[in-house]
């Protein structure tokens, strides 16, 4: 397919400190994608995933609330999440070829008492590892032995003011100051052993929390983390938790007025691209769940957390880690099937799925390559090289 003459590709791909947060990854994984564009049955590069469905706050802005599944009862002992299927994942993703795991999903992962072993047991297998926590239920006798095994730490913290953050996040005011204490000693951590781990926090905004987002600014700062995002708030196909994403663009001022908070240690880093979008999507079909997959806390495997929900087990739920070995669910029949329905003319994502997903920046980089013939640069200089370049 011959490229179309002047096609502008939006794709947003500025490096700040070394990382890409506002973009993908995929000029960095040509192998994989050359692979897939042949027709073969690829293993993901990034797979985001729970250890639990369990969580300790009530996010307002939560979407776990929307992706109740029973692919395995929490207190069915036979089929739960046991250190002996969190093992058996873990060495068949790296058989696969799996590059990155975050343990960023439908649960709060550090509630699950193996999440420090799974962490190691993964890096030692050649994976990078991740995580986003509230930062709660760290365990401060097994933070820097966590450090030193994560490519980074994702600090989930919604608000710069203690009331204003209980308020969003859930919890109680004392808690704030918890989690506060937590930065701090990873930060110290990190500095004192000059570990590579990136330590940063991530805002879920919804534009009714614009108040918080120069409090958490400067608070950020403070602490001395490597970053503050500050992402959308994505809601389902049915509008769940009221998003109206024109509202955003009234937050333009606020926005930009944190971003100039930014020094050479912190980012200050709206993710502009999904922010001013007004929620839209340019393509319709659904090409970035093989490259990105996602996983439930419950064990159920599917292409992502907006098809988590029981009433897409019919068409997108592919199978349960505690029933089968992952190595055999990507290679299988059902895995395939359900990834080809996403990329055909059954699937919609401008209409079937929730806004602006896990997978959008890949899905957009990844459209005008399809259906455009647009190719995708391939950057093989290590001086272009981002951090976390195994989590696209």
């Amino acid at each position: 397919m011959e490229p179309k003459k002047n096609i502008t590709v939006p794709l947003s791909q500025a490096m700040i400190n070394g990382m890409i947060l506002d973009g993908d990854k995929l000029s960095h994984h040509q192998d994989r994608v050359n692979a897939w564009m042949r027709g073969e049955r690829i293993a993901p590069i990034t797979i985001d995933m729970a250890l639990t469905r369990a969580c300790n706050m009530r996010c307002t802005f939560c979407y776990a609330m929307l992706q109740e599944n029973e692919a395995l009862a929490l207190n069915d002992d036979k089929n739960k999440m046991s250190p002996k299927v969190i093992d058996r994942f873990l060495d068949d993703a790296a058989e696969v070829g799996v590059r990155g795991i975050s343990f960023v999903s439908d649960g709060e992962s550090t509630a699950h008492p193996y999440v420090y072993d799974a962490i190691q047991r993964g890096k030692r297998n050649g994976i990078d590892m991740a995580i986003g926590t509230n930062g709660m239920l760290l365990r401060e006798e097994r933070l820097e032995e966590m450090l030193s095994a994560l490519t980074y730490i994702r600090f989930n913290f919604s608000g710069g003011e203690p009331a204003r953050y209980a308020e969003i996040m859930g919890c109680r005011e004392e808690d704030f100051y918890k989690v506060v204490d937590k930065i701090k000693k990873s930060v110290e951590i990190k500095r004192e052993r000059k570990l590579d781990v990136t330590i940063g926090m991530q805002m879920v905004f919804m534009p009714q929390h614009k108040d918080q987002l120069m409090p958490l600014a400067r608070l950020s700062k403070s602490l001395g983390v490597d970053y503050l995002v500050i992402k959308h708030c994505s809601d389902d196909e049915l509008g769940s938790l009221g998003i109206n994403y024109r509202d955003y663009r009234d937050c333009v001022p606020e926005l930009k007025a944190a971003e100039t908070e930014s020094t050479k240690e912190t980012a200050i880093v709206p993710k502009w691209s999904k922010l001013t979008s007004e929620g839209k999507r340019v393509y319709q079909r659904c090409y970035g769940a093989p490259f990105i997959l996602q996983m439930s806390g419950s064990s159920l495997v599917a292409p992502c957390g907006m098809l988590f929900h029981d009433r897409y087990k019919q068409d997108f739920h592919i199978g349960s880690i505690a029933e089968t070995p992952f190595k055999d669910i990507v290679r299988g029949d059902r895995y395939w099937e359900v990834m080809k329905r996403l990329r055909s003319e059954e699937f919609d994502a401008q209409r079937m799925c929730g806004a602006l997903c896990l997978q959008h920046k890949v899905n957009e980089r990844l459209y005008h390559l399809v259906e455009h013939g647009v190719p995708i640069p391939s950057l093989s200089d290590e001086k272009q090289k981002p951090l976390h370049v195994n989590f696209i």
